[in-house]
């Protein structure tokens, strides 16, 4: 078992847009009475009931709705924690559908009201020999083998990038190891979906303080951060500079290897929009830096690339919704542009004027991209 990173709840418009979009997304698909319609989650403080724990192997949707008091979190695990799929962030009377693709066998069914802790298990059984999607269509197959080469590309850039803020934090080197911690960081947001699905490692390199339970040590980007900007010293860190590296490393081996079916670029697509509404908008990812917006705009790149591996898929399916994607993405990009600052951004201090206008565009993006996964999983 492993703390769940909490994820920070934003301003209430945006989160509430999220949840809502994800809860009528048009094309999840609908009740049969065979055993392969959507499983009902009935989530609250103290429970997670599910209207059934045995499904078909293949997609599989499960509707979500918090009857609690509690912001909630719906998980589907495979053998030691490694994360199938997962919808966060839903407030309560809210409703959200997560689809996943499972192969048969053994899972576990997760709700973690609050947000922490282990979250409240039962089993969940699939069965069946339903082929994987990308053995029975081209074009996701495709989009599958483009993904990885992407999340290829990233990982190595986040070794190499990672390896030069170690050393100069080692170094003593205060200015160089501020200059270094967005960019290292760049390549860890595109990819964190990816990244999260492997255990604790996603909150060993990626909690926040007010993320990590009580007797496990603060460690990765963020306490290296506070030590940076709010002593301006790199004094005490090298311990934890070299953990970083070698989780970075773990992951890096990981996310090489990792088979990923075209569900999982869908949901990754929307949960780094999650990210940047629940974490880089409120300014509570890179609190003591003020860097979130180089997080803000790796996410969405992070994004768009899962999103433009389903594009020949989605054309197929869909050509409506890649132009709405296409529309949005560039608002998007458009609103964050007007940030930069020399190769970067300026600092984020910014009103909430300025908040509430990039979780406008981000909301208009998460519309359409809350829709890839039920397209996705047609046949």
């Amino acid at each position: 078992m492993f703390p769940s990173k909490t994820r920070r709840v934003a301003a209430a418009g945006v989160v509430l847009g999220l949840a809502a979009l994800s809860a009528c997304a048009k094309d999840a698909p609908v009740a049969s009475d065979d055993g392969t319609g959507p499983v009902t989650v009935k989530a609250t403080d103290s429970g997670c009931d599910l209207s059934r724990r045995d499904v078909k192997s293949g997609p599989s949707t499960f509707s979500v709705s918090n009857g609690g008091s509690k912001v909630t979190e719906f998980y589907v695990y495979a053998d030691g924690d490694r994360v199938m799929g997962e919808v966060e962030n839903i407030g309560p009377g809210l409703k959200r559908d997560l689809i996943v693709e499972l192969p048969t066998g053994k899972y576990q069914a997760v709700c973690k009201p609050g947000m922490v802790g282990d979250g409240i298990r039962g089993d969940l059984t699939v069965a069946g020999g339903a082929p994987a999607q990308v053995d029975e269509d081209t074009l996701l197959k495709q989009a599958t083998e483009s993904y990885q080469r992407y999340v290829n590309s990233q990982a190595v850039a986040l070794e190499q990038k990672t390896t030069e803020f170690v050393t100069a934090v080692k170094a003593g080197d205060v200015a160089k190891a501020k200059e270094l911690f967005p960019i290292s960081r760049t390549y860890w947001e595109r990819i964190e979906p990816v990244a999260e699905s492997f255990g604790d490692l996603d909150p060993k390199i990626d909690a926040r303080v007010n993320d990590v339970e009580p007797g496990t040590e603060w460690t990765g980007y963020h306490r290296i951060e506070q030590a940076l900007w709010e002593k301006n010293t790199t004094a005490g860190m090298a311990k934890y500079a070299d953990q970083l590296l070698v989780d970075v490393k773990t992951v890096v081996s990981k996310a090489k290897t990792v088979k990923l079916n075209p569900l999982q670029l869908a949901n990754g697509a929307k949960e780094l929009l999650d990210e940047v509404a629940t974490g880089k908008i409120t300014g509570e990812e890179d609190r003591y830096s003020h860097t979130d917006l180089w997080d803000f705009q790796a996410n969405v790149e992070g994004s768009q690339a899962a999103i433009q591996a389903l594009r020949p898929a989605l054309q197929a399916r869909d050509a409506a919704l890649v132009t709405a994607l296409d529309t949005n993405f560039k608002a998007v990009f458009a609103a964050v542009d007007k940030y930069r600052e020399g190769d970067g951004f300026k600092s984020y201090n910014v009103t909430e004027a300025e908040k509430k206008e990039l979780g406008r565009v981000v909301d208009g993006l998460a519309e359409p991209v809350s829709k890839v996964a039920g397209v996705i999983a047609k046949k």
